[in-house]
């Protein structure tokens, strides 16, 4: 084909032509307009077909019949098949609609067909569906795109000679799919499998029009048509998207993530419509008052509420608490300048229906928002100055509302899982987060005009710092498990060491010495070896045998086998008690102590012994018998026996004076150094219990409101549930302990309204659940 550089002026075709030319010729910048558009529309469709495979299949897999399922493999295997010459043909047409751009006839107006009542007929069922569908499709973009393909028209018509509508422009989206569907002739497929290709179809091609638009627009302003019109800059997109993540996208019933989140996408207009189906159902009722409108009014464009959004968001009151955000009016502010408007123009100004909608939507989420008991009041102040920008995304953008990915509303997300840990304490302004989410909202306060982009990047500064900060409070609640875990397992050992120490002593009268020995300096050999070995260990046991030998030692004994037994006994027994307690590391002095004062205790017994051993020799036996040697055999193995005293055998010692006894009347409790073990009220709930059932759905990561009193609140989030003990540890955002409790005691402060839990669910989607839900109810009632 041959080009001409030089832009053809109307004047100059009529005067050249008497008829009309077989071929118009194409300035330069249309040419190069029309090959990146088919490059861009050729990307899409294979866009198209490598995601056909898969949708088919998904749907053939679940078919509720065998025929039904043939259908859609027999289609995937046209499909194949004929690939090639759709894509093919689709372009083709695209090429022939940009040839006859030039192409008019002099002289000639077009015509009316004549309609008359023969020519009406029934339409196929196939083809109605057909057209429906073609029409809802070209509505949604055309509710989406209208600004910039309007745009991109009315260039067109400023360098070609035949005179464009939105519908006739190659690149309209019904000459698009009006091409496709010639494409496609040569399908012989059912209207249910048409209809799936022809969603394919909106979703692959049509849902990148907005980015067509931009670059065509731009493309042709470059060139020097119509600058003065302003239109959206090209949205930044994914590139290089493989087939198989789009693939797995549509199996996964989403659509492929762009790089900014994604600005486009399958049923963002479904879900808008539907929020705008619910207001116009409920307008006129007290949560949203019909608007008085004069009959003369004309609605402001798009562009222009942003640029009176963009003057209030500079004009915004300083921050100084909850009060300023709930007495700024965003609605009273447009009216204002909206009344402004309307006296320069002499005309009466109002906000379209659309963006009307747009506004009711968001001041209901921010109305959710700012009456939400998650987040901390003090931040509601700061996420409140959100709600123009977010405004203005929605005005831009409506996947908004439908894309749980968009940039905008995944920043608004995580500042609200960030701040639900957040307590007010001290210097709020002094806070890291405190700061960090001010930052975040100055910005887009102040630099946030139309370009969307910004979000990505505040949201990526932002989940940058979070995550600093949840590393570092993970490695410190690690710290707080183990220590609590630790904890927990010396609990277990001294519960065991109590129960040990009661069994043996409670209810006896014992030397003082001996009670405190095994209180204070025993308990803890046991404790370690309960904790190194177990309590089940042969450890445990000898450590267990050498309390059971001291006790008995310092019990009366009667029998002559228990006085032998005893001076056989005590050097090992002093031995076992030196060494165990050493290796416990109890205090030298201490121990020596404690040994002075038994050894007084079992000189004392000994003492007993020789008297009771000597009496029957020197007064009932006669002396000669003594100095024959014939005496009891008992009485001379007691006297020979006797390895640590070496007493005469006729002088009796002094009495050693009596050791101080104690009755053990209280059960021993064992509390670690500084401990005080406070008993948790002893309350029993039936197991029914609605605050029971509230603990036992409590997760690790969960998050509870603590009210320590009427004024001081703090927050708290579920670190562990430690099961030796049922301890439930809750930690702080930085990971630092703030509370322990047991599973009876959670429950009981539950149900005294102590503790609430909090939704930690994402804090966009709770508001949007409730706005749907406050419309539903409207509608029904």
């Amino acid at each position: 084909m041959k080009t001409d550089a030089k832009v053809v002026h109307l004047s100059k075709v009529v005067s050249e032509h008497s008829q009309t030319p077989p071929a118009g010729r194409l300035p330069v910048a249309l040419i190069s307009l029309r090959d990146k558009a088919a490059q861009q529309l050729k990307q899409a469709m294979q866009g198209l077909f490598d995601n056909a495979d898969d949708t088919l299949f998904e749907m053939a897999d679940r078919a509720t019949s065998n025929a039904e399922q043939n259908a859609f493999f027999e289609a995937m295997r046209d499909l194949r098949l004929k690939r090639k010459t759709i894509e093919r043909g689709f372009l083709q047409r695209v090429f022939e609609t940009f040839a006859t751009l030039n192409q008019y006839e002099i002289g000639r107006t077009p015509a009316l067909e004549a309609l008359s009542s023969d020519s009406l007929s029934l339409v196929h069922n196939d083809t109605l569906e057909e057209n429906v569908a073609l029409d809802a499709m070209v509505s949604r973009v055309m509710h989406r795109d209208a600004l910039a393909l309007g745009h991109l028209t009315t260039r067109l018509n400023a360098v070609i000679s035949k005179k464009l509508e939105d519908k006739t422009n190659p690149l309209g989206p019904r000459a698009l799919c009006e091409q496709f569907l010639g494409a496609c002739e040569g399908l012989g497929v059912e209207i249910r499998v048409k209809l799936i290709i022809l969603k394919l179809f909106e979703k692959h091609v049509l849902g990148e029009l907005d980015e067509l638009y931009a670059n065509a627009n731009q493309l042709l302003v470059e060139a020097g048509v119509l600058p003065e019109l302003k239109s959206a800059p090209p949205a930044r997109r994914q590139t290089g998207r493989q087939p198989a993540t789009a693939a797995r996208s549509a199996r996964e019933g989403s659509a492929p993530a762009s790089v900014d989140g994604g600005y486009s996408g399958e049923d963002v207009q479904e879900v808008f419509g539907a929020l705008q189906e619910l207001l116009s159902q409920v307008r006129g009722s007290s949560l949203l008052p019909r608007r008085d409108i004069p009959a003369d009014a004309i609605p402001i464009s798009s562009t222009d509420l942003m640029r009176l959004l963009s003057h209030i968001q500079q004009h915004l009151p300083t921050p100084g608490g909850a009060s300023v955000v709930d007495d700024f009016d965003l609605r009273n502010q447009l009216e204002t300048l909206l009344a402004r408007a309307s006296a320069r123009s002499g005309k009466a100004r109002v906000v379209g229906e659309v963006d009307e909608d747009v506004i009711n939507l968001v001041a209901m989420l921010f109305d959710f928002i700012l009456d939400d008991r998650t987040l901390p009041d003090s931040l509601k102040a700061l996420i409140g100055r959100l709600q123009i920008p977010m405004l203005k995304v929605a005005v831009l953008d409506k996947a908004f509302f439908s894309r749980g990915s968009h940039p905008a509303r995944r920043l608004l997300n995580e500042i609200a899982s960030a701040a639900l840990g957040w307590s007010a304490q001290g210097d709020e302004q002094r806070d890291t987060l405190y700061q960090r989410i001010e930052q975040v909202v100055q910005r887009l306060l102040n630099d946030f005009t139309d370009d969307p982009a910004i979000f990505s990047d505040v949201l990526a500064e932002f989940l940058a710092f979070t995550g600093d900060e949840k590393r570092r409070s993970e490695l410190l609640e690690q710290r707080t498990r183990d220590a609590e875990e630790g904890r927990a397992k010396a609990e277990l050992a001294r519960q065991q060491v109590e129960q040990a120490l009661n069994s043996r002593l409670f209810g006896k009268t014992l030397p003082e010495v001996v009670v405190r020995l095994l209180q204070e300096g025993w308990s803890k050999v046991l404790q370690l070896t309960c904790l190194k070995h177990g309590a089940e260990s042969q450890e445990w046991n000898s450590a267990m045998a050498v309390m059971d030998d001291l006790i008995w030692s310092v019990e009366p004994h009667e029998s002559a086998e228990d006085r032998l037994r005893l001076l056989e006994l005590v050097p090992s027994l002093l031995k076992s008690l030196r060494d165990g307690l050493a290796s416990a590391a109890i205090d030298p002095f201490v121990t020596s102590e404690f040994f002075s004062q038994l050894e007084a205790v079992h000189v004392q017994a000994f003492q007993r012994f020789k008297r009771e051993s000597v009496a029957p020799l020197v007064s009932p036996a006669p002396q000669a018998e003594v100095e024959a040697g014939v005496v009891t055999d008992v009485a001379s193995e007691a006297l020979t026996a006797e390895p640590l005293l070496e007493l005469p055998p006729f002088e009796p010692e002094p009495e050693a004076d009596a050791p101080a006894m104690v009755e053990v009347v209280e059960e021993i409790v064992l509390l670690a150094p500084g401990e005080n073990r406070v008993q948790e009220p002893e309350v029993s709930l039936p197991d029914d219990d609605e605050a029971l059932e509230k603990v036992d759905g409590l997760r690790v990561g969960s998050w509870v409101e603590i009210h320590e009193d009427e004024e001081h609140k703090l927050r708290g989030k579920l670190a562990a549930i430690i099961k030796p003990t049922g301890k439930f540890i809750f930690v702080n955002r930085t990971g630092m302990k703030v509370m322990e409790k047991t599973r009876m005691g959670l429950a009981v402060e539950f149900r005294r309204g102590a503790i609430r839990l909090l939704d930690d669910a994402l804090l966009f989607d709770r508001a949007l659940e409730s706005v749907i839900g406050n419309l539903r109810k409207l509608k029904g009632a």
